[in-house]
């Protein structure tokens, strides 16, 4: 549509121009740090970051309906900068000229009801917001939008001629960062570290096929995420992982998008979705706190993360009711199906504890809760759903999982409508699927196969031919439609169907 169709009062706010005061703002010691150098902790304390906007109050001079007509024009606009995430520019990073904005067509990903039979499965009205639909099949793209239109943004103000861009990961960040940099060209180089044997040979794939240096090392992702900060500390590299509070500002469009999806009324509404890193979780609070204090949305919906009982720090930190005798602590995790999840000290924690404590201020504590789930649950999950139309990841599974658990212990309400996070799309994670159906899961997944929930193909080969359609064979008309006649008649049989009758 065109901007000389739209109303007077649009047509000057719905192409933005940059604006905006940024920092990196330490949840440590409460230092601003300005944003010309990539930052990725506090240089004075070592904490992590948040991208904060010191001007931020010039946005509520436009009310909340305005803000919702904007975004909602913006959809109708043919302005290539504007497709994906940053529809939502001001509330992301309103510093990065739109010439800038890297854009491969993420974010806007469905989100599709549950049929009938899934939501009564389940015990309430849901949705799945299809993540594994962005262009590297994961939500990760989100937030690599945001980091490298950042990246390519200082390259050009800066001079730079090459970037070294490097990142650990279960399989999801790593795909998203090497398509992402590959875009770019020669000007920036992709290095991701793998946690050898770890990663499904779907996500393996992507970034090889992207061109990225792909290193694997022992131990798990928190051992390569260790090794990742230290090259991050010591040299010059661009560190992708959510640590990275770009990658945080356009995660948050996860929120933007749900609260769009639903007319901007969130009051009645669930939001769930898998932890992992705690990046994710980190923007979703982030996101709709921002639409809630420039009045876009007038309550928060209640937020449930879920954790498998293999990777459950952040369950166990908010097990303690009191807020002053929580302690944080990692732990080790065990194998999960869910494995873009299975990371047992998450960097974003600090983020999380102090968003969460904003959140529950405002909207109560029954506002943000976090589930565990079991792996044989999340298998499970994955599975009845996928048998309902879906194209649910592990992780997906695992928001299932987390929400029917809350609901039966009312957590949450039956009377909310919940919308499921699935971070990836099942293709990556079919592994798991295909060492259910064989029933071949090591015993340290914990996992027990129920007969009703798998699958095979049966072979159809009529005995008594004399030739079948095989490389090589040459079969005559008439013993061709005798093979045809035999094996359709066979089918019909194995299915339970009756030869029509002729008049």
């Amino acid at each position: 549509m065109e901007i000389s169709s739209f109303p007077e009062d649009i047509k000057k706010l719905v192409i933005p121009e940059p604006s905006g005061r940024f920092v990196y703002h330490c949840l440590g010691c409460g230092t601003d740090w300005g944003i010309d150098e990539l930052l990725y902790t506090c240089p004075g304390c070592n904490s992590v970051l948040l991208i904060e906007d010191r001007d931020w109050d010039r946005l509520k001079k436009i009310p909340g309906e305005m803000w919702r007509r904007i975004f909602d024009y913006r959809k109708m606009i043919d302005v290539p900068s504007m497709k994906g995430i940053f529809l939502f520019y001001e509330l992301i990073a309103p510093v990065i000229p739109l010439e800038d904005v890297i854009c491969l067509g993420e974010g806007h990903t469905p989100v599709v009801e549950a049929n009938g039979s899934l939501q009564e499965w389940v015990g309430l009205r849901f949705f799945v917001k299809n993540d594994g639909q962005n262009p590297s099949a994961s939500f990760k793209d989100r937030g690599m939008a945001s980091a490298f239109s950042f990246i390519n943004y200082a390259m050009k103000k800066k001079g730079m001629e090459r970037v070294l861009a490097v990142c650990a990961s279960t399989g999801d960040t790593s795909a998203s960062a090497a398509l992402y940099a590959a875009y770019l060209g020669d000007r920036v180089k992709s290095v991701v570290l793998l946690p050898h044997g770890k990663v499904t040979p779907q996500q393996l794939a992507q970034p090889l096929g992207n061109g990225a240096t792909v290193l694997e090392i022992p131990g798990v992702f928190d051992d390569c995420m260790k090794v990742v900060e230290f090259l991050a500390d010591n040299y010059p590299v661009a560190l992708l992982n959510s640590k990275n509070a770009w990658r945080i500002k356009g995660q948050e469009s996860y929120s933007y998008e749900i609260a769009q999806a639903f007319n901007y009324d969130l009051e009645n509404y669930v939001i769930v979705a898998p932890i992992g890193n705690a990046g994710n979780i980190t923007a979703i609070l982030s996101g709709f706190l921002n639409l809630y204090d420039l009045g876009i949305i007038t309550a928060l919906p209640q937020v449930v993360g879920v954790q498998s009982e293999h990777a459950n720090p952040v369950y166990l930190y908010y097990l303690e009711p009191d807020s002053k005798k929580r302690r944080f602590s990692p732990v080790k995790v065990k194998p999960s199906v869910a494995q873009a999840a299975m990371i047992g000290n998450p960097v974003s924690m600090p983020r999380v504890i102090y968003l969460v404590d904003k959140y529950r201020k405002i909207a109560g504590d029954e506002s943000f809760i976090v589930e565990e789930v079991k792996e044989q649950e999340i298998m499970e999950a994955m599975l009845i759903a996928n048998r309902n139309g879906h194209i649910v990841c592990t992780q997906g599974g695992e928001g299932i999982a987390g929400l029917r658990k809350a609901l039966r212990r009312g957590a949450v309400e039956k009377s909310k409508t919940a919308i499921v996070d699935s971070t990836a799309h099942i293709l990556k994670f079919l592994v798991f699927q295909e060492k259910y159906f064989a029933n071949n899961f090591e015993p340290e997944f914990e996992i027990e196969v129920n007969d009703a929930l798998r699958n095979f193909p049966k072979l159809v080969s009529p005995s008594g031919l004399e030739k079948t359609p095989a490389s090589g064979v040459s079969l005559t008309k008439a013993e061709f439609d005798l093979f045809v006649r035999r094996t359709a008649e066979e089918i019909a049989d194995l299915l339970g169907i009756e030869r029509k009758k002729k008049d």
